[in-house]
């Protein structure tokens, strides 16, 4: 998960490495991994009057980045719009919903702006990147912590169904939601506090300005996370289809129920791994003097993955559903009729 992160932030601070990226103008004068007191050794270009920058051209990647952002952006700030105006009760799962969609749309806006300060805005100060890169790392790490927070909130519903609802009480759920915050937002601030290569280029990983070091901290981290997702969902899967039978008995716990939650947690980890796994393993191995494209290529998908999630998580709950029809169309369906939530939902 937190690789994830890394990686974006790479990508926010430096483009992905790409040649063509500018460098904020701050650091055209010397290069931005040289310490300071190097930049008298090119005195006769300190000397000459300053002249206007040459037009940079645009990276095909980099919009496509940006406009992955715009997607993400857009999506999830109607599923929190739609959670917060919703009539229905406030539950565990929805909380944990609504922290997904912001961290994604935070992740949204991180691309924005990693795209206006690479190129509508080269003069701003070097702070300006590394603030765009600690708001990606601790966008994309909270997106991935809620993931398997979800995941961790369906492998209780469905091995703790009978008392599922009289345990899982929103205080427990604010407070994980709470801490998952608190945990990305300070990895977030690593880069500004000095965490970072940009005095150092020997030690920056693929992605700048996340040093080598700390990328293969967060490749593994991310790993760890998946591995943990997977072994909930083989006990989901092994705990379902062993009380399937029994579950259906109980009228407030219908088989379908317990069948679409197996099935929505299937489709998010098949989602998450295509998207982060190509990712980690690049971040973990790869060296900038591999070529940029090749960094572009492991990026885009990973961001992608928060243009799914609103998808899996918020578009298929019946409640939001219901909601988007009323303020669409001022009606609800047959299909989406009141009925009582199983703890298998999603």
């Amino acid at each position: 998960m937190i690789l994830s992160l890394a990686a974006a932030v790479a990508a926010a601070g430096s483009g992905l490495n790409s040649s063509s990226a500018p460098e904020p103008a701050n650091w055209s004068s010397v290069a931005w991994w040289e310490e300071p007191s190097n930049s008298t050794a090119e005195p006769a270009v300190r000397a000459a009057p300053p002249q206007p920058r040459p037009a940079t051209e645009v990276s095909p990647w980099d919009v496509a980045l940006c406009a992955t952002g715009t997607l993400i952006s857009c999506e999830n700030a109607l599923v929190i719009a739609v959670l917060f105006y919703s009539p229905a009760p406030r539950a565990p799962t929805l909380v944990l919903m609504g922290s997904l969609a912001a961290a994604d749309l935070l992740a949204g806006l991180g691309l924005i702006l990693n795209f206006v300060v690479t190129y509508l805005a080269s003069g701003w100060p070097e702070a300006a990147g590394l603030l765009s890169a600690g708001l990606l790392l601790s966008a994309f790490s909270a997106s991935v912590l809620n993931v398997l927070a979800v995941t961790v909130d369906r492998y209780l519903s469905l091995c703790n169904a009978l008392t599922y609802h009289t345990e899982r009480t929103l205080t427990l759920t604010y407070a994980m939601v709470a801490a998952i915050w608190l945990a990305c937002l300070t990895l977030g601030l690593l880069p500004a506090l000095g965490w970072n290569c940009l005095r150092e280029r020997s030690a920056c990983s693929v992605f700048r300005p996340v040093t080598k070091a700390n990328a293969l901290a967060l490749a593994v981290a991310f790993l760890l996370v998946f591995a943990l997702m997977m072994q909930l969902y083989l006990q989901i899967c092994k705990i379902a289809f062993r009380h399937a039978q029994q579950i259906a008995v109980q009228q407030q716990f219908p088989a379908s129920s317990t069948t679409k939650g197996v099935s929505t947690l299937a489709a998010i980890l098949c989602a998450f791994g295509a998207c982060w796994l190509p990712f980690a393993a690049y971040s973990a191995v790869a060296d900038p003097s591999y070529p940029p494209a090749y960094g572009y290529a492991a990026a885009l998908p990973a961001a992608c993955c928060s243009v799914i999630n609103p998808v899996i998580y918020a578009f298929r709950n019946p409640d939001i559903q219901k909601s988007l029809w009323l303020a669409c169309c001022g009606c609800v369906p047959p299909q989406l009729s009141p009925r009582p939530r199983a703890s298998g939902d999603v």
